[in-house]
């Protein structure tokens, strides 16, 4: 049976955890929800399952016992790929290193040192949380000193654009996308964004569908910047991502995917 941890950002508008067990209903295939506060990672409630982690809080304690009852069930997606995908660090980490466009990146305690990055990328940079979400204290600057965050630093090369795009990954395939626009530097639907659903073309799909591999990850989100030359850069990949904006059936494919791995750990 599939093991459904709701996510907690869920409402009544915007439910994506209800929106894949309505489909799971719509199948006649069972499933339960897993408090996942409440679990024992000493004394595990589910052995030998499918668990479906929509979301988790971002806090150390929903993150282990996560990981504890990964030891006996096979979690989607994997606590291992949503730490990756919480982390900016490695997540850029991951994608220069199996060989994914990204922009260039500086991480440091020292402002010195980005100082010195944004002086050799045209006088400005974007600062972005390690840990950040949904486009939150993200913020071009021209001067180090104009940090008040304190270290470590995390911060890009500035990529001109006036829109950014999400796409949808399952099974390392691209399966949807958005084009979010907005004035603002960020184009997150959450800081006033606009999206538009569209179509995928070859060097979007690749460019995700890599990105994805990188983190080793069952289904992603993963947010591109077209460049002005042509193709595209990878600005992170979301562990727990919504679909907001988008025709794509996601639900949908979301349910035969978790079915079809509820099955396949079954034979």
């Amino acid at each position: 049976m599939i093991h459904i941890i709701p996510k907690p950002t869920d409402t009544p508008t915007d439910n994506s955890t209800g929106m894949v067990q309505e489909e799971l209903r719509r199948r006649g295939v069972p499933f339960v929800n897993l408090d996942l506060a409440a679990v024992d990672p000493f004394d595990l409630p589910v052995f030998g399952e499918t668990i479906w982690a929509c979301g988790i809080k971002q806090d150390g304690v929903q993150f282990e016992l996560l990981k504890a009852l990964e030891l006996e069930n096979h979690v989607i997606n994997s606590p291992e790929a949503i730490a990756i995908c919480a982390s900016k660090v490695t997540t850029t980490a991951k994608i220069l290193q199996s060989g994914a466009p990204s922009p260039a990146t500086c991480f440091t305690n020292s402002k010195a040192k980005v100082q010195k990055f944004v002086d050799a990328h045209g006088g400005k940079a974007v600062y972005k949380p390690v840990y950040g979400f949904d486009g939150n204290g993200i913020y071009l600057f021209h001067s180090a000193d104009e940090i008040k965050e304190e270290p470590p630093y995390y911060v890009q090369e500035y990529v001109k654009n006036d829109r950014d795009y999400r796409i949808f990954v399952i099974d390392y395939e691209a399966v949807g996308a958005i084009k979010r626009e907005s004035p603002h530097l960020t184009h997150n639907i959450h800081q006033g964004g606009c999206g538009q659903a569209v179509e995928i073309p070859k060097d979007m799909a690749e460019a995700a569908e890599g990105a994805a591999r990188a983190v080793g990850i069952d289904y992603c989100g993963v947010d591109l910047l077209p460049l002005e030359d042509g193709g595209y850069t990878v600005l992170e990949v979301n562990g727990t991502p919504n679909w907001h904006c988008m025709t794509a059936p996601i639900p949908k494919l979301l349910a035969d995917y978790l079915i079809r791995q509820d099955k396949e750990g079954r034979k």
